[in-house]
């Protein structure tokens, strides 16, 4: 019974994610849903692999990092450089730069992860802002501060775009459940939890924050790799202090520790930035707000630690049914 019933849950989350990805790409195929829509939708898409990169950190491991856009940068000037330099089709060159930024984690975390709270902080930071000056130095790579040009078909497509960058967030977030459901993704939760508490039980403190932060990096280099392609231009502002201020944001009002809360707040934040475009400069205000209201009212996010359970929610629809 209780196989049937796993099986059951599933076939329902593969019915879930097929749908989510599918039914907006066919909308998009057929101009149901204009370009320019599908464009926002497609980047909230980019975004939310950098909420969970983020997130990785700052609710799983119980660290802060003001850094993510620089492993995000890294990634999208690697994509390029496979791609157009090593002659690497582009789903190879995606995982590659995701490999190499996850590298550059591993460099920067092992030096940096033996510190805590606001100097962890601002490490990570000094870093983001050291990549960005070298991208802007280092012309023969990345363009210099003009940037760089990357045409692909994810440029041109709408529809391929969504259904890949949407299809990579799938995935991402079908693995890293599963790996926070393992001994290894149970002892980093037990880091963020209590880090003296898990090293009495033999938890090493540093390798779980070590395994966390390369793990963070190497989605974030994905959500770059992605991101050359699709937008089809790179600068070096991509690596930017405020850039990783975007990120910790949708982390923060989707609630730290949860995947899903994650998700849902980048492709609101995402959308609403536009929609509110008719502000001009004063839409810039809008984040503030909106973080100053979180703080105020729900500190811990729309869904705090929880996640969004679809069978949860088909559990709650059959019961009502029955009754």
């Amino acid at each position: 019974m209780s196989a049937k019933f796993n099986l059951k849950n599933f076939a329902l989350l593969a019915a879930v994610s097929v749908a989510c990805v599918a039914v907006p790409g066919v909308l998009i195929k057929f101009n149901v849903i204009d370009g320019y829509t599908a464009q926002i939708f497609t980047l909230a898409g980019i975004n939310a692999i950098m909420a969970i990169s983020v997130n990785i950190i700052c609710g799983m491991t119980g660290q802060l990092s003001l850094g993510q856009a620089g492993f995000m940068a890294i990634g999208a000037y690697a994509c390029i450089w496979f791609a157009q330099v090593a002659q690497l089709p582009l789903p190879v060159a995606v995982v590659a730069a995701g490999c190499l930024a996850a590298i550059f984690g591993f460099l920067i975390g092992f030096p940096t992860l033996k510190l805590s709270g606001d100097y962890l902080a601002i490490v990570t930071l000094g870093f983001g802002e050291i990549l960005r000056v070298i991208f802007v130095n280092l012309k023969s790579v990345t363009g210099g501060p003009n940037g760089k040009r990357f045409t692909t078909a994810l440029a041109a497509q709408a529809d391929l775009a969504w259904f890949v960058i949407v299809g990579t967030l799938v995935v991402v977030v079908i693995l890293l459940q599963n790996f926070l459901r393992s001994s290894y993704g149970r002892a980093i939760l037990a880091v963020r939890e209590d880090e003296i508490a898990a090293n009495s039980n033999g938890i090493s403190v540093f390798r779980y924050k070590m395994t966390g932060f390369v793990i963070a990096a190497f989605v974030a280099g994905i959500a770059g790799a992605l991101y050359a392609p699709f937008i089809g231009f790179v600068k070096p502002d991509l690596a930017s202090f405020n850039r990783s201020v975007d990120y910790l944001i949708y982390v923060v009002l989707g609630g730290m520790g949860s995947i899903t809360g994650s998700i849902l707040a980048a492709f609101t934040l995402t959308y609403l930035q536009e929609f509110l475009r008719f502000l001009q400069e004063y839409r810039l205000l809008f984040y503030p707000v909106i973080l100053i209201l979180v703080m105020l009212f729900r500190p811990q996010g729309l869904l705090g630690m929880r996640e969004l359970s679809f069978v949860g929610i088909w559990k709650k629809i059959t019961s009502r049914r029955k009754a």
